[in-house]
């Protein structure tokens, strides 16, 4: 039997907090791993020492602790990616990127398509370095999903959390621009 766990049972205040302190970090830095998101990623691993604490008599242990609670906050991330409703039809970036480009290059000058052009390059520059590398891979490398995910060694999953995300920063900001450009004549 773990000694730990047979304390917190007892509701050993001290023990629970050292095996928090000691754990935490390296727990949120893995949740963040999937989730990519530092603040989910620290509820996650809250709630899961929460429930540790509040439903400790009831857990049996077949391995280690830090294996139970690493499992815990892998199945909880998981989970969460899977409440976004993170499916397939990231699609909507590629029909984002043809909306604009359709209407921007039949509508706009020669001057106008090489701004936006330029801009759109710009804004993919501007994201977080991993998601960059998510979004230059698919646009413009047309890698599929799976090879994205293992050139870059994370999941299908995260892959596509990276190209919704990144959907929203790119249709903000070329928004924007394309305001900015309806009104200079």
């Amino acid at each position: 039997m773990n000694i730990i766990i047979e304390e917190i049972r007892k509701k050993n205040h001290q023990v629970f907090k050292n095996f928090f302190c000691k754990n935490y970090e390296g727990l949120v830095m893995y949740a963040n791993g999937y989730l990519f998101d530092r603040a989910t990623s620290e509820d996650i691993v809250q709630d899961v020492f929460v429930y540790i604490w509040e439903n400790a008599e009831k857990i049996n242990l077949n391995s280690s602790l830090n294996g139970y609670v690493f499992t815990m906050v892998r199945n909880r991330s998981l989970n969460f990616l899977k409440s976004l409703k993170i499916t397939d039809d990231c699609k909507i970036l590629d029909f984002n990127f043809h909306l604009i480009t359709e209407h921007v290059f039949d509508t706009t000058s020669d001057e106008d398509k090489k701004i936006i052009y330029h801009q759109l390059l710009k804004i993919v520059d501007t994201l977080p370095t991993k998601m960059q590398k998510v979004v230059k891979l698919k646009f413009m490398h047309n890698y599929k999903y799976a090879e994205i995910s293992e050139e870059l060694n994370i999941s299908v999953n995260t892959v596509k959390t990276h190209l919704k995300r990144a959907k929203v920063i790119i249709s903000s900001m070329l928004s924007a621009l394309l305001l900015l450009l309806d009104t200079n004549p």
